[in-house]
C-alpha cells in the first residue's frame, strides 16, 4: 500500500484547493447570489430571476441594489429595488413625472408600463393577478405615495435613500415603510445569470 505523504498531496491539489479557498473566501466578503422574489422590478428583473450582487461598491443614483428589511415576522429579508434618492434629495413626483433637487428628471426603465398604464391601467398586463389589477384600476398615477397621491414630495434624510420598484403599483418600498441607511444596502446587482436566455446585464 503506497503511503500518504502530505507533501506529495499538495504539490497534486494545493493550487486547486487555493483557489478554491479564494473562490469561497470571496463568496462571503464580495459576492453573492440573490433571487427575485415577486414582481416589483417588473419589467426589469423577473420574479425567479438570479442576479449577481457585487458588495463594497459605491452606491449611485438608479443603481439596483439588494437591500435588508424586516418582514412580518420580524427576520431580515433580501429586497432587490433601484435607487432613486441619495441622502439630502428631495424626491418628487407629480403625474408620473420625477423632479430631483427640483430638475426634471426622466425614466427610461418605467417606460414599457408607463405606455400600458396610460393605455388601460395595465389591465392586460396584470391578467395574471386579480389584485394588481384592482391596484392598478384604483390608482390615480403609477407613481403615487401611500396615500394614493399622484403629486409628492420626500426629503430623503442624510446618510439614507430612497428605495423604490419598477413596478410602482405593485411595489412595496420607501413610500410604505420608510428610506433606507446604508448599512441595510448589501450591495449593488450587476448581473443577471438565470435563466441562460437572459444572462447579461440589464
Amino acid at each position: 500500500m503506497k503511503k500518504f505523504s502530505f507533501k506529495s498531496f499538495m504539490k497534486e491539489w494545493g493550487l486547486f484547493l487555493f483557489f478554491m479557498g479564494l473562490f469561497l473566501l470571496s463568496r462571503f466578503l464580495f459576492w453573492s447570489p440573490v433571487r427575485v422574489d415577486g414582481h416589483s422590478m417588473d419589467p426589469t428583473l423577473a420574479n425567479g430571476e438570479y442576479l449577481l450582487e457585487l458588495r463594497h461598491l459605491p452606491i449611485d443614483r438608479f443603481d439596483v441594489v439588494v437591500a435588508k428589511e424586516k418582514d412580518e415576522a420580524g427576520k431580515d429579508k433580501r429586497i432587490v429595488k433601484r435607487v432613486i434618492g441619495m441622502p439630502g434629495d428631495q424626491i418628487r413626483y407629480d403625474n408620473d413625472q420625477l423632479y430631483i433637487n427640483g430638475k426634471k428628471t426622466d425614466e427610461p426603465y418605467l417606460a414599457d408600463y408607463l405606455k400600458k398604464f396610460k393605455e388601460d391601467k395595465l389591465q392586460s398586463t396584470y391578467s395574471y393577478n386579480q389584485f394588481f389589477k384592482d391596484l392598478a384600476q384604483q390608482a390615480n398615477a403609477f407613481t403615487q405615495n401611500a396615500e394614493g397621491q399622484a403629486s409628492f414630495t420626500i426629503e430623503v434624510p442624510e446618510g439614507e435613500y430612497l428605495l423604490l420598484g419598477d413596478d410602482r403599483i405593485v411595489s412595496k418600498d420607501s413610500r410604505q415603510v420608510g428610506t433606507f441607511k446604508k448599512d441595510q444596502i448589501e450591495g449593488e446587482t450587476v448581473l443577471r445569470f438565470w435563466p441562460l436566455n437572459k444572462i447579461g446585464t440589464f
